[in-house]
């Protein structure tokens, strides 16, 4: 590879890469522009140690089930000095019969080949939509031979991203958080916790578009994350041939063998969380994770890896004390705001911001040190990842991260995870329930994700909205959940700032604070800070509309709170109809029966303690 410097000096595209599937040798690159190997031709399928895994990222698991497709992926560097390499490539198949020139290796019904974008910087959206149309064109040409195309993509991308600034629109192009909240509503704010904490995120959908995009949404929420954030996201160690093979295994050391990323600060934290999480390692001296207890890298079953299979995916009763607990500490003197009427402060339209190197972070960061150094010290994020990178979810230098699969092998291996988020349902599976009392949302909480909810049902049918309007808008949810950040940061600066820090959540913030993305945070100052408010934006007295929202998200979102209201309207439907069959006689007995529960609800939902609202 050449010199950093004069890569840079050519462009922000690294290689244009065609992937194909050979119908003996499986998926493999077929051609690449710059050549991938300095030393090999164009037309090269050998590949760099550290990308051995691009032709299975590029080309998907089950991509013949679709006509086309896209995917985002990120892979890691070539070199020490280098970051993330950011990858989007567009897929399409067409039938044999209908090439003009047809090569002799094609030997099937079908031809599936992927074009793609290796990148050094992360504009998906922009990549993707010039590569569409490059694809297509590529694919009309009926003969793949014909690569002039692909050199001029290459020449034409570094010619129009030279310079391009990564703050503005062009960097979150076709990624839509409104579209996002109206799929999971108020389960956004658990998998923006869930990160917070980072935690094992696997997200699961099919086709990989839906799942990446679902995915790179849920981080763009993240203020200055993708932009800036995602620089040491893909750091990992490639399965090479030394753990390949069993024998030199063994005359390798364990520590230098399993160790190749120092994960730093962790021993700190895992001393503190005091059995928080069982299933996680407890860490070695000079700052590593300790190896397992097994020889090989290629065992899953690690002692520390594996969750309690006894652990129900349903709430038990530990999830119902929790609820209990939640309900109890509703006092209506919380706080001294007037109730009803919840602190909001409407963020203005973010600009373009100056950011500097982080001296802890290393990560371009902004005067309010953001974004948060989550993806760093072997915390992944993966896009997409292929069934062949399946050893990383339980390799020992991966402390854990955020991925996409589309594989059903990845979503039955649930140990290996701490949340499943099944996009095409909306449901996030927790397996540990302290995990699930820990991101239990608040009422704050609550109000903020219903707020977030109802601006954008509200506005969903405004032709002129789109996406692209301010209220209810994509860059209107991003500016709340910076406000919610900022908050967030702006409170544990606080002196005494339990109350203040209660409404995110007594648990979350404990485990909050021992992540590395906290400590590195904190361990210095930022200057943007004092001019935030501390405090969370929707704190306040609680009032019955609390009550009601509370109850309406344990049944909408709790799998025995689904059933319950399953059952109650599927007997209110069976008693409608006998009240129809057997006269006025049932039919009275049936407002008897809705007044009782009516009275019994109205009941449940005064304000603990009783009586009326205290006022400010």
């Amino acid at each position: 590879m050449e010199s950093p410097d004069r890569e840079e000096a050519k462009g922000p595209v690294l290689h244009i890469v065609v992937v194909g599937f050979h119908h003996k040798k499986g998926c493999q690159v077929e051609f690449s522009y710059p050549p991938l190997m300095p030393d090999e031709g164009h037309d090269s399928n050998l590949l760099p140690e550290e990308w051995k895994y691009l032709p299975f990222v590029a080309l998907p698991d089950g991509a013949h089930n679709y006509q086309e497709d896209t995917v985002f992926f990120h892979l890691p560097p070539l070199s020490g000095d280098m970051k993330c390499v950011y990858g989007v490539s567009c897929y399409r198949q067409i039938e044999a019969k209908a090439l003009k020139v047809r090569q002799a290796d094609v030997t099937r019904e079908t031809v599936q080949k992927s074009v793609c974008v290796l990148s050094r910087v992360p504009l998906y959206g922009l990549l993707q939509a010039k590569l569409q149309l490059i694809t297509h064109a590529y694919f009309e040409e009926k003969d793949f031979s014909q690569i002039s195309i692909l050199k001029e993509l290459y020449e034409h991308m570094n010619g129009s991203l030279r310079g391009s600034s990564l703050e503005g629109s062009q960097v979150y192009l076709g990624l839509s958080p409104r579209d996002l909240i109206l799929h999971f509503r108020h389960k956004v704010l658990i998998l923006f916790k869930l990160i917070l904490l980072e935690k094992k995120v696997l997200f699961y959908v099919s086709p990989v578009n839906r799942l990446v995009g679902a995915l790179m949404t849920v981080l763009s929420l993240f203020p200055g994350m993708i932009e800036h954030g995602l620089v040491d996201s893909s750091h990992y160690r490639p399965r090479g041939s030394l753990s390949e093979d069993p024998g030199l295994v063994e005359s390798v050391s364990g520590a230098e063998e399993f160790v190749s990323v120092s994960v730093t600060d962790l021993a700190g934290a895992s001393l503190e969380l005091e059995g928080a999480e069982p299933a996680r390692p407890a860490s070695a001296d000079n700052n590593h994770l300790k190896p397992p207890s097994r020889s090989s890298p290629d065992s899953s079953e690690s002692d520390w890896e594996t969750l309690d299979p006894s652990v129900l995916e349903e709430g038990g009763p530990k999830e119902e004390a929790a609820a209990a607990a939640a309900a109890a500490d509703l006092q209506p003197d919380a706080f001294d705001s007037e109730s009803g009427t919840p602190i909001t402060v409407q963020p203005q339209a973010a600009g373009e911001q100056n950011v500097t190197q982080g001296l802890v972070s290393g990560l371009e960061e902004d005067q309010h040190g953001l974004p948060l150094a989550i993806f760093t010290k072997g915390y992944l994020c993966l896009p997409y990842m292929a069934l062949q990178q399946h050893h990383l979810l339980s390799d020992v230098t991966v402390r854990g991260f955020v991925a996409g699969a589309t594989n059903i092998l990845f979503r039955q291996q649930r140990h290996l995870s701490d949340a499943i988020v099944e996009v095409e349902e909306a449901r996030i599976q927790i397996q540990d329930p302290e995990l699930r009392k820990t991101l239990a949302l608040t009422t704050a909480d609550l109000r903020f994700a219903d707020y977030l909810v109802k601006h954008v049902t509200e506005n969903r049918d405004d032709v002129f909205l789109d996406g692209t309007g301010w209220e209810g808008g994509d860059e209107w949810i991003r500016a709340q959940f910076t406000l919610y950040l900022h908050s967030l940061l702006s409170s544990t600066l606080q002196q005494d700032n339990e109350r203040l820090l209660a409404d995110y959540g007594a648990p979350f913030i404990t485990a909050w604070k021992i992540t590395h993305n906290y400590r590195v945070w904190c361990s210095n100052k930022h200057p943007g800070m004092t001019a935030i408010t501390p405090g969370h934006p929707f704190q306040g007295q609680y009032s019955v509309a609390d009550v009601k929202l509370r109850l309406s998200h344990s049944v909408q979102n709790s799998e025995r709170g689904k059933k319950i209201g399953n059952a109650m309207m599927t007997t209110s439907r069976s008693m409608v109809q006998t009240g129809k069959a057997v006269g006025q006689s049932v039919g009275g007995a049936l407002t008897s029966a809705k007044s009782a529960m009516s009275s019994w609800f109205s009941t449940l939902a005064q304000p603990p303690g009783g009586g009326k609202k205290k006022k400010k």
